[in-house]
């Protein structure tokens, strides 16, 4: 009797656990198909980066060798002690959101990896030493949403995606230091801004920062200019001229993937939001392991109303 009492609790138990097993993943999953706007503005985007372990220890090197190709590739890094610190996201600014739950979504995917591999490290012994890597990657996100009076912005970013070199360590430091100028330039034109950033382990680091790009650029359109990795692209066949008579705001994305423990002032006031400009931007190029630059409107026939920087843009708050 005893026996058949306990078969439906543990059941019961076994149900909840379940459930709450699955319940961060429907909370993602729900945050990545957010309503999108109805007619999303073209835009630009720029960047590179690379996520590929050094092949040998290297004195004063860029991880990855210094080669930035095309895209974020991995290195065949498969993960050795994680050290428990490093499982738990560390997030700034009193950020969260979607940004937040995909850095735990990674995570969480790192912690599932970590467990099914117990035991099959291999021995020591004999081996060359394995290249030093960072434990942990900080990933950053800030947002800057301005009046379209700004429209010298939207022509500084089309000049740096026709002249900066995205395909080296030296040339993305380049790009970040100059965005971030352009940005502090034009303070009495923010309107909302929002910074969030978190810690995750090396390993889960480029997925986390791809799911992060998608969601971005999910939000154009069309991407008019693109320079990433040293590849530039620019599409002005549909381009109508200037819509500023109508446009009513420009967004700027920095996504960033540094090894910097710098903290960062977030984006509460104006002032927080310009000290947190100025130390990204003087993040070292062997720091800076990956960056993207995505804006909207990109400035040629398309606008941004008050309606679409709200619903593609809810975690930005009013400075």
């Amino acid at each position: 009797m005893g026996a058949a009492v306990a078969t439906p609790r543990l059941l019961t138990r076994s149900r909840r656990l379940l459930a709450s097993l699955l319940l961060p993943l429907v909370i993602v999953g729900l945050c990545l198909f957010q309503a999108q706007p109805a007619d999303a503005a073209r835009g630009g985007r720029m960047g590179g980066g690379s996520f590929r372990a050094p092949s040998m220890p290297r004195s004063g090197g860029s991880y990855g060798g210094g080669s930035y190709g095309g895209g974020y590739r991995g290195g065949g890094y498969r993960g050795g002690g994680l050290g428990f610190p490093f499982l738990i996201p560390i997030f700034g600014f009193g950020g969260g959101g979607l940004f937040g739950l995909l850095i735990l979504m990674a995570v969480a995917g790192v912690l599932v990896n970590a467990l099914r591999g117990v035991g099959n490290a291999p021995s020591i012994g004999g081996a060359a030493a394995a290249p030093a890597m960072p434990r942990n990657v900080n990933m950053i996100q800030v947002q800057v949403g301005l009046l379209a009076s700004a429209k010298s912005l939207q022509d500084d970013l089309r000049s740096l995606a026709a002249s900066s070199d995205t395909s080296s360590s030296a040339g993305l430091q380049r790009l970040l230091q100059e965005t971030t100028l352009a940005l502090l330039r034009q303070p009495d034109l923010w309107v909302y801004a929002n910074a969030e950033s978190g810690s995750v382990p090396f390993s889960s680091a480029e997925s986390t920062f791809n799911r992060l790009s998608m969601n971005e650029r999910s939000k154009l359109d069309a991407e008019l200019t693109s320079n990433v990795g040293g590849q530039r692209t620019t599409d002005s066949s549909n381009s109508t001229g200037d819509a500023d008579a109508t446009n009513e705001f420009i967004v700027v994305t920095l996504l960033v993937a540094s090894t910097a423990s710098a903290k960062l002032s977030g984006s509460d006031t104006g002032e927080d939001l310009r000290q947190t400009l100025r130390i990204l931007g003087s993040t070292a190029s062997s720091e800076l392991m990956a960056l993207e630059v995505i804006w909207q409107p990109e400035g040629r026939g398309d606008v941004l109303s008050a309606n679409d920087l709200v619903t593609a843009y809810p975690n930005l708050q009013h400075l």
